[in-house]
């Protein structure tokens, strides 16, 4: 007996494997660009320079990650070459709690495939960091939910990172490009070294405002793109209140909305009709809220009394926290 379910798998992949073309995407790239090409020019040269960098914020579940990496697969292709002759490659590493430097250098060492044993100081664990980037053709480092590395109230210690980061950037002998991603909390950080952040330019996601022409446009084709890539009949949901139902029960997070797609369109796998229903969407809200069946701002008249984004959030949160919990117990 096969614990794969086909229908599923054969409905979910391509889902899965999607990437939407948002229009921030094109963004991100043009910024990568100039900070890519502003790094081989001044390689070419051949004398001590400054590398750039950008800052990418947003709120949580707005698709950051997914777009960034996106962006370094395509950047470590192979054909972003260095004046040296050798592909470009920008390593990525999660912060997902509070670091300190050193921990910060012992985990970019990891992925360099330079993991650490014994003991050894703060200054040898980042001479190893310059060292293998350099022979390894590493031009740059993704620091993803950057925000755990500062502080609200221990100025010393955030300082003393930003002048590390800052040294990153500067190094006299194998400079690194640098990406931040997190919430809109890091940019107020960064903006404290004031050497740090003219040398970077910021990218800010924005959440979905249905006001907006463009942003209710941009929602109806992510509807009936991932619903097209399932097969799936969508169009009882060409409507003006369906847009404004998920984006809510999206708490105006693009990345939620993608996930309660692909969540309610998994729903429909087994169905004869392929008919996506509301149902599906308000199955596919309790499973990654958390929240009783049934309740839902896709279900309830009056939704937007009924339900508070912030506290929704938390449950959406609390939801992933113990996925991700159950996932890493043996």
């Amino acid at each position: 007996m096969s614990f794969i379910d086909g229908c599923a798998v054969k409905m979910l992949t391509p889902l899965l494997a999607a990437r939407f073309p948002f229009g921030r995407a094109d963004q991100l790239r043009d910024v990568m660009k100039w900070c890519a090409s502003d790094y081989f020019i001044k390689a070419s040269i051949g004398e001590r320079f400054e590398a750039r960098g950008l800052v990418v914020i947003g709120e949580s579940r707005q698709g950051k990650s997914t777009e960034i990496q996106t962006m370094l697969k395509a950047f470590n292709d192979g054909t972003t070459i260095m004046p040296d002759g050798r592909p470009a490659v920008i390593v990525s590493c999660l912060l997902s709690g509070k670091v300190t430097w050193k921990d910060l250098g012992i985990v970019i060492l990891e992925e360099l495939g330079y993991p650490l044993r014994g003991r050894h100081s703060q200054a040898e664990i980042w001479s190893k960091v310059r060292k293998c980037a350099e022979l390894q053709g590493v031009v740059g480092i993704h620091f993803d939910e950057c925000q755990h590395v500062f502080t609200e109230d221990d100025s010393v210690t955030n300082q003393k990172m930003l002048d590390s980061f800052k040294s990153l950037l500067k190094d006299q002998h194998w400079p690194l490009m640098l990406i931040f991603s997190g919430i809109p909390s890091l940019s107020i950080h960064i903006k404290k070294e004031e050497q740090l952040d003219r040398l970077l330019r910021t990218v800010s996601f924005e959440g979905i405002d249905l006001t907006r022409e463009a942003d209710m446009e941009e929602l109806l084709q992510v509807i009936f793109s991932y619903a097209d890539k399932a097969g799936l009949d969508v169009d009882s949901f060409a409507t003006d209140e369906f847009p404004h139902r998920l984006a809510f029960a999206a708490c105006q997070r693009w990345g939620l909305v993608i996930e309660l797609l692909i969540e309610a369109f998994g729903h429909v796998a087994h169905e004869p009709d392929k008919v996506c229903r509301i149902d599906h969407f308000s199955a596919a809200f309790s499973k990654i809220s958390g929240l009783p069946l049934g309740y839902s701002p896709f279900t309830m008249p009056d939704y937007q009394r009924h339900f508070d984004q912030s506290k929704l959030m938390e449950a959406y949160e609390k939801t992933r926290s113990k996925k991700k919990s159950r996932a890493k117990s043996p």
